[in-house]
């Protein structure tokens, strides 16, 4: 099926070094290749097919042969389809400037804006998961350790959310309630919910990872203050 793709905004990077009309034509043919390749892969993820890099080349009207010196690999391109990065934009917009100094209010207010995109790019976010995991057993199988391959985006999130409360806690301390946010701030969460929990609607999820959230936060500033008198007692 070759439905025409829609071009993916890019942003570019101005520098002071001199760059020919030429070698800046062939740049940007280059970027413009990838971004069709990777949307193509996504629009084919939305329609419920994992798509073969091959299959990808079709849609966006690439050769093959180019189509694999971008993606030599299909788990290479389907880890690039899965990427949700342009979709948590409106996330990282958020991060920077979270409403009210209450941990529990900051949380809140990143998964309201962060769960419904998981529901909306559910295809690629469980592509994306397959292939890390994919990717984990086959580093094992060839006895090699196996390398992140997640970006770790929420991490930077909850270093945000409990900005506040830092002083509060000892370093061993935050560390652990950031880690264990962490599994409420996640596709993975969604996984759990949907397919052990019988949870399909958004609203119900939503409901369930705000109270999770809100118990952890609380139980770890609980613990902190008792802790805290303990000490000075």
């Amino acid at each position: 099926m070759n439905t025409a793709v829609a071009p993916v905004k890019r942003q570019t990077y101005h520098h002071e070094m001199k760059v020919s009309p030429r070698s800046s034509a062939r740049t940007n043919q280059k970027e413009r290749t990838r971004a069709a390749l990777v949307e193509a892969a996504r629009a084919l993820l939305r329609a419920g097919t994992p798509p073969t890099v091959a299959e990808a080349a079709e849609q966006a009207r690439v050769s093959r042969a180019t189509a694999y010196r971008y993606f030599p690999t299909h788990d290479a391109l389907l880890i690039e389809a899965g990427n949700i990065t342009p979709a948590t934009e409106p996330v990282e917009d958020l991060v920077q400037n979270l409403p009210s100094d209450d941990p529990e209010e900051r949380l809140r207010s990143v998964l309201d804006r962060f769960i419904p995109i998981i529901f909306a790019e559910e295809a690629a976010m469980r592509a994306a998961l397959r292939t890390y995991q994919d990717t984990w057993l086959a580093n094992r199988a060839r006895g090699e350790q196996a390398l992140p391959v997640r970006e770790g985006r929420r991490m930077r999130w909850l270093d945000k959310v409990l900005e506040p409360v830092r002083r509060d806690l000892t370093e061993a301390q935050l560390r652990r309630l950031r880690n264990a946010l962490a599994l409420v701030l996640s596709p993975d969460a969604l996984v759990v919910l949907k397919d052990v929990c019988g949870v399909q609607g958004e609203k119900e999820a939503l409901e369930v990872l705000r109270w999770t959230g809100s118990a952890l936060i609380r139980a770890g500033l609980a613990e902190a203050k008792s802790r805290a008198r303990r000490s000075r007692g």
